[in-house]
This record gives structure tokens, C-alpha cells and sequence, in this order.
């Protein structure tokens, strides 16, 4: 494995490369399975075919959107999004308070959905952009 930030070969349980101290995954100066230079924003490398782009799979702005509109006051877009503990608070405010304070609720999950939409939530809680 080599360092995405400085082309350092690294070891594999690495949590840091010991050369530059980035954190393992961060950078996109080199391929981190061959360690040739890349593009900046290269999807893939050019020597080896390797899928440069280290987000994983990322999650639905309209789906995140909708679900704060419609299903807000449960938390269900931050459970979506993995945003837990915010899903977690806003799904206690509705059940615990026996519906009374599920308006609250409601309009916290609408203005986020709109938020979400408009682009001004536009990242999961792991940093991934959400794609459109």
C-alpha cells in the first residue's frame, strides 16, 4: 500500500504514513495500490486501473431531502445519513412527549429536508458527499 499524499509505501494496518503524517486514504497525489503519480481528480489510475475515488458509496440528496420533509420528526433522514444520535433526539422529542412536542420535531426534520435539497446540507456524517 502506498501513501496517497506522498507515494510512501506503507504498511498495511497503518493508521498514518510515518513520512508525511497523513492519515491513511487522504491525498490524491498517488495510487495507493501502485503508488504512481496521479490527477488530482482522476477517478482511476492510469497504470494499474485501480477505482481512485475512496468515498465508498454515497447516499441520495433526494432521498435525505424527502425523508426530512416527510418522515422528519422521527429522525429518519439522520438515520439515513448516520447522523445517530440527531436521529436518535429527534425520534425521543416525538415519542417521548406522547406527540405533544412532535411538531417540533416536524418542522427541525422539514427545515433540514429543505436544507438538504437547496445543497446546503450536501455531506453525510462521514464526510461523503451526497450525490444528486
Amino acid at each position: 500500500m502506498y501513501c496517497r499524499n506522498c507515494g510512501s509505501i506503507m504498511n498495511d494496518q497503518a493508521a498514518i504514513c510515518v513520512t508525511c503524517g497523513v492519515p491513511v486514504g487522504k491525498g490524491n497525489n498517488y495510487c495507493p495500490m501502485c503508488g504512481e503519480a496521479t490527477e488530482s481528480m482522476a477517478l482511476v489510475c492510469m497504470k494499474c486501473g485501480v477505482n481512485l475515488n475512496s468515498y465508498g458509496e454515497q447516499k441520495s440528496k433526494l432521498a435525505a431531502g424527502l425523508f426530512g420533509i416527510f418522515l422528519g420528526m422521527f429522525g429518519v433522514h439522520r438515520f439515513y445519513l448516520g447522523n445517530i444520535g440527531i436521529g436518535v433526539a429527534q425520534l425521543l422529542i416525538t415519542v417521548l412527549t406522547c406527540f405533544l412536542l412532535s411538531w417540533v420535531s416536524a418542522i427541525w426534520g422539514l427545515i433540514e429536508g429543505i436544507l438538504i435539497l437547496s445543497g446546503s446540507i450536501n455531506r453525510d456524517a462521514k464526510g461523503v458527499p451526497l450525490r444528486d
